[in-house]
């Protein structure tokens, strides 16, 4: 039997993804609004915009993965795992310059990613629980409203 938390994982990933990737296409379009409040002003500023528009291209990768996945029917996990693990990495590394990032960016970015991280856990259990229950729902490629 499906809960209501199951079925809504689908469309909830297609959120996620869908807000990856319009995160990523500021960073391509306005990388320096993206890398100022995480990192703080670069030296000089074309290599932090180097680094916003490739994290900018992950993003919008992941985002549209995920986001086609979960439209579509077909499996989303490893684009849980894929998104997850990128925001797991952004969140470490936050930590890991906690002292030499700025404030207010350090928090947001910690909030963002680490949130983030957090709710593809809970789509990866999620889309566990679905596939352990015989139907595709988050996890599976079976029908294309997930409800095989």
């Amino acid at each position: 039997m499906t809960t209501d938390l199951t079925r809504a994982a689908r469309p909830a990933a297609g959120l996620w993804g869908l807000a990856r990737a319009a995160l990523g296409a500021v960073a391509l379009a306005k990388p320096m609004e993206v890398a100022r409040p995480w990192v703080g002003r670069v030296r000089p500023p074309h290599t932090g915009a180097v680094l916003a528009r490739a994290l900018g291209g992950r993003d919008i990768s992941l985002g549209v993965g995920m986001a086609a996945a979960a439209a579509t029917g077909r499996d989303m996990l490893p684009w849980i795992i894929a998104g997850g693990a990128a925001d797991a990495v952004d969140t470490g590394a936050t930590i890991a310059a906690w002292r030499r990032l700025p404030r207010r960016g350090r928090l947001l970015v910690l909030v963002l990613a680490g949130g983030s991280t957090v709710f593809a856990v809970g789509l990866a259990v999620l889309s566990a629980q679905q596939d352990a229950g015989g139907s595709a729902g988050a996890g599976g490629t079976g029908g294309t409203d997930g409800t095989s």
